[in-house]
């Protein structure tokens, strides 16, 4: 990087951070800084005239010490923490430029350089160098702050971009998570139909390229249409039901006006799936579950409740399909990551039981 651009980058332009400093912001800085100080010290001398000459003369020296001081010395000695050397190179240079704002004063103004102080001053005294060097430590440290605040803030706003990046980037890779469980899950489905040569086969594997349909081309988004999310869950019920049959009861209930609400795509599946998974899959009994969305004032209010099999049904499925492939469970837990990532904790409320034979989730969301 050249040196005229490195200097455009840290002077007027801080793009890194998202921050523009220009030229502009610096001259209405000092301008205001000055007319206020001219004015001030005015009133005070009782002679205006007088004072712009003055601050005229000092603004330049206010400006070269402030510059110096938050483009040289902090990046090269605060930042690396050499307090010490940073501290005696500060009073050398701000002695130094007393020093010539005294001989400029005496030439060029007026021979009493110190009008404000307790008596007439023409030489270069210790109390006039130590009351004009805190002076300038007053402008120093008033610029340095407003450049401290600029770059916290802008550090800030750097490392917001970078969690959201890093958030959405997790919340893609979730999303990508849930297509490839589900599939899984839904062509063991067909494998155990297909073992028993069923004629439910052809309809099953019908239903799960409309539903491949939706999660190739519907769910690259951040949101997705409720009402497309409820046609895959009908979908995927009608999967089921062409899988258990007659054992299998479901109840799906929709109130509420879903039209131009939206939520993160495949969000309610995995809690559907998960009650088939841990329902009527370990169950040689009749199961019931029961599914019901209520929308209203642009919240969801989701639960799914399925009965839990008892264990000697569970048993006796185990031995009816001995050689039934085990799959592992992510649903939930992804489910779980993406609302913690995707919303604040005001923006929705998940809660999830079991208790007497049942397990039920409640899923309260704001809807976009």
């Amino acid at each position: 990087m050249s040196l005229l651009k490195r200097f455009k980058n840290s002077f007027f332009l801080n793009e890194a951070q998202g921050y523009q400093i220009s030229i502009t912001h610096h001259i209405i800085f000092w301008s205001v800084y000055f007319i206020f100080n001219t004015l001030r010290w005015g009133s005070y001398y009782g002679d205006y005239l007088y004072s712009l000459k003055a601050n005229m003369l000092g603004f330049p020296i206010h400006m070269i010490l402030s510059y110096f001081t938050i483009y040289i010395l902090l990046p090269k000695f605060i930042y690396k923490k050499r307090i010490i050397e940073f501290t005696i190179i500060l009073l050398g240079v701000i002695f130094l430029m007393v020093f010539l704002k005294f001989e400029l004063t005496y030439f060029l103004i007026s021979h009493n350089v110190w009008p404000e102080g307790p008596e007439e001053t023409t030489t270069f005294s210790f109390d006039y160098a130590v009351v004009m060097m805190l002076g300038e430590f007053y402008v120093i440290s008033f610029v340095t702050a407003i450049k401290i605040i600029i770059n916290w803030m802008g550090e800030s706003k750097k490392a917001a971009r970078l969690e959201k990046t890093q958030l959405e980037t997790e919340l893609r890779f979730l999303r990508t998570q849930i297509s490839p469980h589900f599939f899984f899950n839904t062509l063991n489905n067909i494998y155990s139909l297909s073992l028993s040569k069923s004629e439910k086969t052809p309809e099953t594997i019908l239903k799960l390229s409309e539903l491949m349909r939706y999660l190739l081309y519907e769910t690259t988004r951040n949101l997705q249409s409720l009402e497309k999310e409820i046609s895959c869950v009908r979908n995927y019920l009608d999967l089921e039901r062409i899988r258990h049959g007659d054992k299998l009861q479901i109840d799906f209930e929709i109130t509420g006006e879903p039209k131009d609400k939206k939520l993160p795509p495949m969000l309610l599946i995995p809690f559907i799936e998960n009650s088939f998974k841990h329902g009527a899959n370990k169950s040689s009994s009749p199961v019931k579950i029961n599914i019901s969305l209520n929308i209203a004032d642009n919240i969801l209010y989701f639960r799914c409740r399925n009965t839990i099999p008892k264990p000697e049904d569970t048993r006796k499925l185990e031995l009816l399909k001995p050689n039934k492939p085990k799959t592992g469970g992510i649903g939930i837990t992804n489910v779980k990551k993406r609302l913690a990532l995707g919303y604040n904790n005001e923006d929705y409320d998940l809660d999830i039981t079991e208790e007497n034979q049942n397990f039920t989730v409640d899923l309260k969301l704001r809807l976009e």
